[in-house]
C-alpha cells in the first residue's frame, strides 16, 4: 500500500468536522462561555472600586484570603504524606482508601457540611468529646471555615501529588537507599524535590477550590460577618440586596480562576494537547 493511501485517511481525520458534531459542539461552547461573558458585560466597571471597598466586601475578601492560606497549608501538610502512602506503598484496601479520598470531589457540598457537623459539631462523634474535655468547638467559627475548606480542597492536593510521585522514577530513591540514606532522608532530599511541580499544582488547585467553597462552609460554619462570611457566602447574600457588589465579587473569583488555569496551563493543558 502506498504512502499516499495512508495519507488520505489522515487528511480526512483532520479535515472539516461533520455538521452533526459541529452544531452540538458550538452549543456546548456557547453554553459554557456566555454566562461568564455576561458577568463581564454586566459588571459595574464604573463603581467597581467602591463595590469592592464596602465593609462587607472587605471583610469577606480578608477572611477568604486568611482562611484559604491556612487551609491550603493544611492540605500540603496532610495531603503530601497521604499521596506518598497511596503512590509508594501497597496495602490491602488501597483502592477503597483512594475512593474515599476522592469522595469530596463528587459529594454535594451541603452534604459535606452536614457530615462535618455530625463528626465535629458540638454533639458530633469527635466534636462532643473535644467540647466536653477541652471546650473546643468548631461550628460557626473561623476554624470551622478552615475545616470546611480543607475538607473539599484536600482531594485536589492528594490527586495532584500522587500523580507526581507515580511519575517520578523510583530508581532515584533506590539509589539513595543504597548509599545509606534513611527513608525519611530519601523522601526529603530526593522524592520531594522530584514531586515539587505536582505539589505546587496541587497547592494552587486546593487554594482555588477553598476560595470558591460555599455549601460546606455555610452549612458547617454559618455566615457571621467577619467571622465565617467568606466571599462566596457574601456573593450569595449580596445578590438579594446589592447586585452590583455580588457581580463585583463574582468578577474577582472569575479572574482568580482564570489566573489559576493560566498558571497550570503549561503543566496540564499543554500536556493534554500533546
Amino acid at each position: 500500500m502506498s504512502l499516499t493511501a495512508h495519507a488520505a485517511p489522515a487528511r480526512a481525520m483532520h479535515g472539516r468536522a461533520p455538521l452533526a458534531l459541529t452544531i452540538p459542539a458550538l452549543i456546548a461552547l456557547l453554553f459554557l462561555i456566555f454566562p461568564v461573558v455576561a458577568i463581564f458585560v454586566r459588571a459595574p466597571w464604573g463603581t467597581l472600586g467602591r463595590d469592592l471597598s464596602t465593609p462587607e466586601a472587605r471583610d469577606a475578601l480578608r477572611l477568604s484570603l486568611e482562611t484559604t492560606l491556612v487551609s491550603t497549608a493544611a492540605c500540603v501538610v496532610l495531603g503530601v504524606p497521604l499521596a506518598w502512602v497511596l503512590a509508594r506503598t501497597a496495602f490491602r484496601g488501597r483502592s477503597l482508601v483512594r475512593a474515599l479520598v476522592t469522595l469530596p470531589l463528587v459529594l454535594p457540598p451541603v452534604v459535606g457540611g452536614i457530615a462535618l457537623l455530625l463528626a465535629l459539631g458540638r454533639n458530633g462523634i469527635v466534636g462532643k468529646p473535644l467540647y466536653d474535655a477541652f471546650g473546643i468547638t468548631f461550628p460557626f467559627t473561623t476554624e470551622g471555615v478552615i475545616l470546611a475548606q480543607t475538607f473539599v480542597a484536600l482531594p485536589f492536593m492528594v490527586i495532584s501529588v500522587e500523580g507526581a510521585f507515580r511519575a517520578s522514577d523510583p530508581r532515584y530513591d533506590e539509589a539513595a537507599a543504597t548509599l545509606g540514606a534513611s527513608r525519611w532522608s530519601t523522601f526529603r532530599r530526593v522524592t520531594l524535590p522530584l514531586a515539587l511541580p505536582g505539589i505546587v499544582a496541587g497547592s494552587v488547585l486546593s487554594w482555588a477550590r477553598a476560595l470558591g467553597e460555599f455549601g460546606a462552609t455555610v452549612t458547617f460554619a454559618g455566615n457571621f460577618p467577619g467571622v465565617t462570611r467568606t466571599m462566596p457566602v457574601q456573593i450569595y447574600l449580596a445578590r438579594y440586596e446589592d447586585t452590583d457588589s455580588a457581580i463585583a465579587l463574582s468578577l474577582v473569583l472569575i479572574i482568580v480562576s482564570v489566573a489559576v488555569l493560566a498558571l497550570l496551563r503549561e503543566r496540564w493543558l499543554s500536556g493534554a494537547a500533546r
